[in-house]
């Protein structure tokens, strides 16, 4: 859900859904509210799982289901109620539905799960053959996607400002992202390490979409959700250049994201976890300049620095600052690729 008091973590930021409470139309106005009450009953869940000890997280996702090197996606249809998981429609090795929300839902869980196995050799999101549900249609006019700890959830959209939250990969891999680093670094979700947190979605949620289209990073446009918000000119999010995703939305306004620690902002824990959807732009940005600087596929070395970032050099620092993560980043190109090499020059240098 998206209230800003509770930490569930979503992929339309709680700034969005209030200026369409204030500026929208009756009709917007209601799919807002109605998204900011919807998912409140996942809440305690949620932070159960995720202030848990790692091993008993690890044998609560996963259970009988670890230690299998498979693909397993079931998708279920939450037929428009807030019924989790729902109704199953399809299951590992299906055919397509025909229904775009499954069927985007199913081929997105699958492009991310070959991401982090095929170049990080991780196992689904436990490292341990989680299986990844997802259920589609969920709520009324639903404007948001998140993972509550344990699957994906996604609703429809209101049909005037968003549309279904499947129609972009990108998102899909953010949110499932959520769940790889529930079961890594376990960045608390305020302030800068929940903006590190989203930061880390919004990277290999890019990274995902970059793979499928075989881009490379100078011709990526570094949007996050580029479809789901309604109109060809907007975004939710630009790692290339925050603060530019979209622009005199007639509802929500200007995207205020901050690019460089210049314009950070500080903002009450109340508002949006101290700022976790805002500052983020900083963390995005230094990944976009790396990866273009290294050159080629940016999921081969960019994303590799930050994927051992993630599991690896932040994990037990679940408070971490931008500061930490510039030097864990430097420390994780150090270890994969040679003190002095250029890629740890090129992390240095983009958080400089």
């Amino acid at each position: 859900m998206c209230s800003r008091h509770d930490p569930i973590l979503c992929i339309v930021p709680p700034y969005m859904l209030e200026k369409m409470v204030e500026k929208g139309t009756k009709k917007v106005r209601q799919a807002a509210l109605r998204t900011m009450k919807q998912s409140n009953h996942v809440r305690l869940r949620r932070e159960l799982l995720q202030d848990q000890p790692r091993p008993e997280i690890e044998s609560l996702a996963s259970g009988v289901e670890a230690h299998s090197l498979a693909k397993v996606r079931r998708v279920y249809d939450g037929k428009n109620t807030e019924t989790l998981p729902g109704w199953l429609v399809r299951s590992e090795g299906d055919a397509p539905t025909g229904d775009p929300a499954v069927d985007e839902a199913y081929d997105g869980a699958g492009h991310t799960w070959d991401l982090y196995w095929e170049c990080y050799h991780r196992n689904s999101i436990d490292g341990l053959g989680m299986i990844l549900d997802a259920t589609v249609h969920h709520g009324t006019a639903y404007n948001n996607a998140f993972w509550n700890g344990s699957q994906m959830v996604y609703g429809d959209g209101d049909g005037a400002v968003f549309t279904r939250f499947t129609i972009d990969l990108d998102i899909i891999a953010h949110e499932l992202t959520h769940g790889v680093t529930q079961y890594t670094a376990r960045l608390r979700y305020r302030f800068q390490s929940g903006a590190l947190n989203e930061s880390f979605s919004d990277v290999f949620g890019s990274l995902c979409k970059q793979r499928v289209l075989k881009q490379k990073a100078k011709d990526a446009d570094w949007l996050i959700g580029e479809n789901v918000l309604i109109g060809e000119e907007y975004a939710l999010r630009s790692m290339k250049a925050p603060g530019t995703a979209y622009q005199n939305h007639p509802t929500i306004g200007d995207d205020p994201q901050p690019a460089t620690m210049d314009d950070y902002l500080v903002l009450d824990p109340s508002e949006d976890h101290g700022g976790v959807h805002f500052n983020s732009g900083i963390p995005n940005h230094a990944f976009y300049l790396t990866a273009v600087d290294l050159g080629g596929y940016a999921w081969e070395k960019a994303g590799r620095i930050w994927y051992r970032t993630l599991s690896k050099e932040l994990v037990g620092n679940r408070d971490a600052t931008f500061v930490d993560a510039a030097a864990a980043t430097i420390m994780a190109a150090r270890n994969e690729f040679g003190a002095g090499s250029i890629e740890e020059k090129a992390v240095e240098k983009a958080w400089k």
